[in-house]
């Protein structure tokens, strides 16, 4: 089962995002509509409201009217968000009771306002962020929802900006006044991202990399990238592992500025490989399986030295992602680390690795030949950062 989170702020057009998603085959759990169920006359929610409220928040006929709670709350931080205590906890239950009884080979979107505000973007395995300008958002509020330009105001400016949605969103969907096109968008991400996502985690396979070489100009947007795929790799170990398990991003594209593979390198550390292998089921839940196989670093600094590892990919055909579970304190957790850090704080260094992969790229067109081609340079650059390492006391991150 895929797990799919889709928000976007008021007036952005989700709705019809989800009901295009529903007619591909999606199984949708509508928040909204769930935090109507949940206060319905008679719930503990809305007695709880009214206990919180007063009286004035209900009608005549004793339901909740709407309305008049918006009024309460909207422009009040403190009583927003002691609404959202009472709805959230109820309308989350109602959720998991909901994808747990869909079937195994379901694609669950689940169609949450306010996906991002409550922090839930790393619980899902993807996170879908429906995007429009707000001109645009403030008309559709205004025509179709009868606000005041007032009204709309204040309810964009009380949640997230799209800069915070930006970061959350695995893919943003650009939503103007063209229907037809969004319906393009969303039947393109279902045939080419999400059906083949699902097929993937069922079966526990990573996606396959290329063996052609592609080095790429560096990409601002690779850290933030890396920051949500450690965000719900942390989410998934919650409760699996201790505290002493860190997560990195490693690599070239932790470097800025240094040009790479669009490959996201990740490092989990722990005690033990014993450890790594407990850590398996919950990593591939979340959709990062086991890679089958031997994995080991070289030993950098120890001539003909191996260390062993296990090594993760990514199921989702969006990500391209080598995720490294290694020993804490062995040489090769020591060594990327270090050499990130290094690469980072010495641009002379950076450079010269910029250089070494542009010459042994027009060597080695597969990525095998090329990284062995690396070996020699690797080997060079532990000496330096070695150096560098005790002249300045760094220490890795744990």
């Amino acid at each position: 089962m895929l797990r799919v989170g889709l928000t976007g702020g008021i007036g952005a057009g989700k709705s019809a995002v989800a009901k295009r998603l529903a007619e591909r085959g999606a199984v949708i759990i509508d928040s909204d509509l769930l935090s109507r169920e949940v206060v319905e006359p008679g719930t503990g929610g809305l007695a709880e409201i009214v206990a919180a409220f007063g009286d004035g928040v209900l009608t005549a006929e004793g339901a909740l009217d709407r309305p008049a709670l918006g009024a309460r709350v909207f422009g009040d931080t403190a009583a927003r968000r002691r609404l959202e205590k009472i709805i959230h906890p109820r309308v989350r239950a109602r959720a998991v009771a909901l994808t747990h009884a869909a079937a195994p080979d379901a694609i669950v979107v689940n169609d949450v306002p306010l996906l991002v505000e409550t922090g839930l973007a790393p619980s899902y395995q993807l996170v879908i962020v429906v995007m429009a300008d707000r001109a645009v958002r403030l008309e559709r509020l205004t025509r179709i929802r009868g606000l005041s330009e007032a009204e709309a105001n204040a309810r964009i400016d009380a949640q997230a900006d799209d800069q915070q949605r930006r970061a959350a969103g695995d893919v943003l969907l650009a939503n103007g006044d063209d229907l037809d096109a969004l319906h393009a968008r969303v039947d393109e991400l279902w045939r080419d991202r999400l059906v083949e996502f699902e097929r993937n985690l069922r079966s526990g396979r990573s996606v396959r990399k290329s063996p052609e070489l592609r080095i790429v100009q560096p990409d601002p947007g690779w850290p933030c990238t890396a920051d949500r795929l450690i965000a719900r790799i942390r989410h998934a170990l919650d409760g699996h592992a201790g505290d002493h398990v860190g997560v990195h991003h490693i690599g070239s594209t932790a470097v800025p500025g240094l040009p790479a593979k669009d490959i996201i390198d990740l490092m989990i550390g722990v005690r033990t490989l014993e450890e790594a292998d407990a850590l398996a089921g919950p990593l591939g839940a979340a959709g990062f399986p086991q890679r089958p196989g031997t994995w080991s670093d070289h030993a950098h600094g120890i001539p003909g030295g191996t260390w062993p590892k296990r090594l993760h990919g990514c199921a989702d055909p969006g990500y391209r992602v080598n995720l490294h579970v290694r020993v804490t304190g062995s040489p090769g957790w020591r060594f990327a680390l270090l050499m990130r850090d290094h690469l980072r704080a010495v641009p002379e260094a950076r450079d010269s690795y910029a250089a070494a992969k542009a010459r042994l790229a027009l060597d080695h067109q597969d990525r095998l030949g090329y990284a062995d081609a690396k070996e020699p340079w690797f080997e060079a650059e532990a000496i330096a950062a070695d150096d560098w390492a005790i002249a300045t006391g760094w220490q890795p991150e744990r």
